[in-house]
């Protein structure tokens, strides 16, 4: 319409000018002048008309793109999901996009020209919002650098939106303020997301380092890469100094290759594999992990093998305790039973050869043998009702010395007859324990004969004492022809013995004394070195026992 009625005007002015230019000049120009004026005139015009034309069409063509520019920024931000707002010097908006004007409830508001609080007078609601953008945009004003901050806007029906808002204060080269930019965008999914992240973490992270068992990490090359803090509790070593190393190298290599088979297994197979672990503690001793490894998938791919290990060293223990006391009660039936038949027959035996002896003297070495082997007989009968018949037991608290002083004094007439010596080094202090006397006297003729027996002629056999916390611990040490690590295995089986004439019931009966006193029984050996028998008792005992009553056992 502007251009129509443009075009009108400039038809009119030219016609105007063409026939009043002629007029003028047919009437007032002199006539040797006339063709000179009826020349400039029409020069004029063109000129004139040019440059019109020029000036018009270079401000449309400016005023073109000024307009296409326009568009295309108002296209761009209105397309992004971000808040966009520009300010001019003085904070008033100049241009804002349709997320910001629908975040403050804007949509339909003649918001250009106006500042953040006099916005606020158009949205109930965010309001407060828009005053604190006014004042948190002169802060970034005073601080004149581009400031990045995390703002949070609550909507109308109680959620909170979180931004992470760019603000750029825009100066003229004198410093005067020239503009400002806002740009926010909305990271609350992201926040959700990343907390939730956080969350995740922190449970994997509680998992791992509060697990009561070890859990390990170990990548494809088979180096551990991680170890949770159980782990020093168990075997004594620190994670640092273990993470790094190579799985191979902290396990004996009896287990190596069967390790190895099963860890090869998890990622070839990815399934899980479960095998048992014995390891060395840091203190030396041995302990039994029960270990579970799965594939550790990342991303589709295993990244490597992740695993728990128990401490199942008590449970072995108790599971080995329990399976050799079923054998004794296999073996108290037995002997329950073949005591019994034995021991009639036997008591006729020995009263008919006693007859015979005193009535052949011609025989009398005879006689003398048979009832050295019928009373070895009936001390193996013995030997075998102690295991099959519980006994009444009376425990007392008495001083343990006396207990070892007369055992050694027992023991003392055949120890010399080997040319062994037996040395007590008992305190002056008393070590009273509550106990069952004769049965801890029996324990210790057991093992101080085993001693002796296994002690060469001039070798001493040592005792010692000591109070250790709640315990005594009694030490027992040869410097004899030492036990195989074949035979400590076997230690306190029945029937098992290494000597040409011996049951084993022996420390069977040994073994089973100490566990009813709750004690412990230690034995270390090397061969050809000697023997060290170690035995822990508890000071008080879980039976019924009369209070102060010291007995000395003859």
């Amino acid at each position: 319409m502007q251009k129509k009625k443009l075009f009108m005007i400039f038809i009119f002015v030219s016609l105007a000018w063409i026939f009043g230019t002629n007029h003028l000049v047919d009437h007032y120009a002199p006539g040797h002048l006339a063709e000179i004026f009826e020349n400039a005139k029409e020069l004029f015009y063109v000129l004139v008309t040019g440059c019109f034309f020029y000036f018009y069409v270079l401000k449309s063509e400016q005023l073109t793109v000024a307009i296409e520019e326009e568009r295309r920024l108002s296209t761009l931000i209105n397309s992004m999901v971000d808040v966009v707002i520009f300010k001019d010097g003085q904070g008033r908006w100049i241009e804002a996009n349709q997320f910001g004007l629908k975040l403050f409830q804007l949509e339909g508001v003649d918001y250009r020209g106006k500042k953040d609080s006099e916005l606020a007078e158009y949205t109930e609601f965010f309001g407060d919002a828009l005053r604190s953008c006014e004042v948190t945009d002169e802060e970034t004003w005073k601080n004149g650098i581009v400031t990045r901050v995390e703002e949070v806007i609550t909507n109308p029906d109680g959620t909170a939106k979180t931004f992470d808002t760019i603000k750029v204060p825009l100066f003229h080269p004198d410093g005067s303020r020239r503009g400002f930019v806002v740009i926010g965008r909305d990271i609350t999914e992201r926040k959700q997301v990343k907390m939730l992240l956080e969350e995740s973490e922190q449970r994997y992270k509680s998992l791992f380092d509060y697990n009561p068992d070890i859990v390990y990490m170990i990548d494809l090359n088979g180096v551990i890469a991680n170890l949770n803090p159980q782990f020093q509790s168990i075997t004594g070593f620190s994670p640092e100094e273990t993470i790094g190393r190579r799985l191979e190298h902290l396990v004996k290599k009896r287990h190596k290759e069967e390790i190895l088979k099963a860890h090869s297994s998890v990622i070839a197979n990815h399934k899980s594999e479960m095998f048992e672990l014995n390891v060395k503690h840091r203190n030396g001793k041995n302990i039994t992990l029960n270990c579970t490894s799965v594939p550790m998938v990342i991303n589709g791919k295993i990244a490597g093998i992740i695993g728990y290990g128990k401490d199942v060293t008590q449970i072995r223990e108790t599971e080995k305790r329990l399976r050799r006391t079923e054998k004794l009660s296999v073996v108290g039936e037995l002997s329950a039973s073949v005591a019994h038949e034995i021991r009639n027959p036997l008591t006729s035996l020995k009263g008919f050869v006693q007859l015979l002896k005193m009535e052949d003297e011609k025989h009398h070495l005879y006689y003398k043998i048979m009832l050295d082997e019928l009373d070895r007989i009936n001390h193996i009968v013995g030997e075998l009702l102690l295991l099959a018949k519980p006994q009444k037991v009376l425990y007392k608290k008495v001083d343990i010395q006396n207990i070892l002083s007369d055992v050694v004094s027992l023991l003392k007439t055949e120890a010399s007859l080997y040319n062994i010596e037996i040395d007590l080094m008992s305190s002056e202090d008393q070590m009273k324990i509550e106990c069952e006397p004769n049965q801890l006297k029996q324990l210790f003729i057991n093992i101080i004969k085993n001693a002796i027996d296994a002690s060469s002629q001039g070798d001493v056999v040592t005792i010692s004492l000591d109070q250790v916390g709640e315990n005594i611990s009694i030490i027992i040490k040869d410097n004899g022809c030492g036990i195989s690590n074949e035979r400590l295995k076997r230690l306190g089986e029945p029937f098992y013995s290494s000597k040409e004439k011996g049951t084993g019931l022996g420390l069977t009966v040994s073994f089973n004394i100490v566990q009813s006193h709750n004690g412990k029984i230690l034995f270390t050996s090397e061969q050809d070195k000697g023997t060290v028998v170690q035995i822990d008792l508890p000071i008080k005992s879980k039976h019924k026992c009369p209070a102060d009553e010291i007995v000395s056992v003859g």
